[in-house]
Parts: C-alpha cells; sequence; structure tokens
C-alpha cells in the first residue's frame, strides 16, 4: 500500500506550534495508514515528533515587496524537493479536519493537480490553495515564472492561488465541492444567523478551512480575533457596535464580525 503524503507549511510567527501539532492530530485520526505528515518551516521548536520539519524553501528572487499574500508556497512546486516524489496533500495551517481524508488521495489521476474551487468567485474558473494535490516535481514552471518576474507576477495576479490557477491552466481539477467547505462563508451563516445560533458543520464537509480568518483559535472562545474583547454574549457585542471606544474599525465592520464560541471546533480542533 502506497503511504499517503500530508504536507503543510509553517513561517514566520502568525500560527504557533499548536497549529501544528493539532493538524497532525486531526489528519492521525481520519486517514488509513500508512501515511507520512510533513512540515515545512523555519522553525522546528516544539513540533511534535510524529511530523516530519523540512526547511521552508527560500525563494531566490524573494518574495514580492508590496503585494499581501502567501508568495513563499510556490515554493512547494520546485522540481527537486527534498528528494520527495509522488503526489502530495497540502493542507494549511488554519483548517479543521472533519472528517475521512482518504477520498482526497484517490480523486482523479496521482498526476492531477487538484484544488479547491475559490468560493468566494464561484463564477470564475478559480483555484483556491488551502487543500490542494499535486504531483511533487511535475510541475516546476510555477516556480520558474514566479521566480524570474515575482513583483510582476503579483502585481498581475495579486494572491499565490490565482497565480497558480493560471499557470495551471486547462489541466486543473476542482475537489467535488462538498469536501472542502470554508467557515466564514459555508458554516458561520448569514448576518443575522450567526446572531442566533452558532455556526453549523455541513454534513458533507470533510476540512473546513478558515482563509481569511477568524481562527480556529479564536472561534472556539466566540472570538473574531486575538485582538477581540472576550465573548460577551450577543446584547453586549451589540452596544460594542456603537461605542467608538469599545471596537476596531466601523461599526459596520464590528457587527459582521460576530461569532458565538463553537463547540465542534473545540471538540475536533486537538492534538
Amino acid at each position: 500500500m502506497l503511504t499517503k503524503l500530508v504536507i503543510c507549511a509553517k513561517w514566520g510567527t502568525k500560527y504557533g506550534t499548536e497549529y501544528v501539532n493539532r493538524l497532525y492530530g486531526m489528519v492521525a485520526r481520519n486517514i488509513t495508514p500508512p501515511f507520512q505528515f510533513i512540515c515545512f518551516t523555519d522553525s522546528t521548536e516544539g513540533i511534535r515528533p510524529e511530523v516530519k520539519c523540512l526547511p521552508m524553501p527560500e525563494l531566490r528572487s524573494g518574495p514580492p515587496a508590496r503585494t499581501r499574500g502567501q508568495w513563499r508556497k510556490v515554493t512547494l512546486w520546485k522540481e527537486e524537493l527534498y528528494g520527495l516524489s509522488g503526489p502530495a496533500l497540502f493542507i494549511d495551517l488554519d483548517s479543521v479536519i472533519v472528517d475521512n481524508l482518504d477520498p482526497y488521495f484517490t480523486y482523479g489521476d496521482p498526476d492531477d493537480v487538484i484544488l479547491a474551487r475559490n468560493w468566494a468567485r464561484p463564477l470564475q474558473r478559480l483555484g483556491q490553495t488551502s487543500v490542494f494535490r499535486f504531483p511533487i516535481g511535475r510541475n516546476g514552471h510555477v516556480l520558474r515564472n514566479f521566480e524570474a518576474n515575482p513583483q510582476g507576477v503579483a502585481d498581475q495576479f495579486r494572491y499565490e492561488q490565482h497565480f497558480v490557477t493560471h499557470s495551471i491552466g486547462s489541466r486543473l481539477k476542482f475537489w467535488p465541492p462538498s469536501w472542502t467547505r470554508h467557515f466564514r462563508l459555508h458554516c458561520l451563516g448569514s448576518l443575522p444567523m450567526r446572531y442566533l445560533r452558532e455556526a453549523r458543520l455541513p454534513r458533507t464537509a470533510r476540512i473546513v478551512t478558515f482563509a481569511g480568518g477568524p481562527n480556529p483559535s479564536d472561534v472556539v472562545d466566540g472570538r473574531w480575533s486575538p485582538y477581540s474583547p472576550p465573548y460577551g454574549g450577543v446584547w453586549t457585542h451589540l452596544r460594542r457596535t456603537f461605542d467608538r471606544s469599545a471596537r476596531r474599525g466601523t461599526w459596520w465592520r464590528h457587527l459582521k464580525q460576530f461569532v458565538r464560541p463553537c463547540g465542534w471546533i473545540r471538540e475536533l480542533w486537538r492534538d
């Protein structure tokens, strides 16, 4: 039986070590062995021993100087990546695994590049790289084209996932839409509903991603960000909406940034 390869990336300080350790725990509980879990990182301190850590590859050209985005992820498209080969499933750290991952390895052909659709732009053929599978070393042109003109690429595409979608082109495939769900769009609910009930877990989901926030570590406590005040319930949040000293940003932004403590995330998002 082939070993399933799951990879993640952690560089900088945006996510703590607990994100790596909990992602490993969720993978281990939701996959049929054998599997290998690799974290590409610039710091191995505190990462559990079951995780194989490899240095996060550097961009020879450096990252774009004036463009936001996770551009360093394009280094995973290197033709030579520490001797690794075969299909690899990449999962962003800010993800909660809620069901079995085996179908992510049997769907399509081993040489396919498969992404989730960009949920924010459903009418466009754009991919989302929170969860994607790719054959290691088979699409080196992605990194080569980026390193040839990093700022030009960033200015044109703005986000790494848009560039990857363009680079793979017509060969790109997408996961079944019910597998990979987005917390804010598919779980949290509309503005009235998020005040009335806890975020819901879609019945057919396998992975829930949190691209663009809020993060799992905050949602479990009913916070939108680490800078949010402790959860005080619906009426406390509503009162703060019209108190400039108690909110961050505009009243409309504050009104939208409400989430109840989420029990299913607390249950599933653990080592």
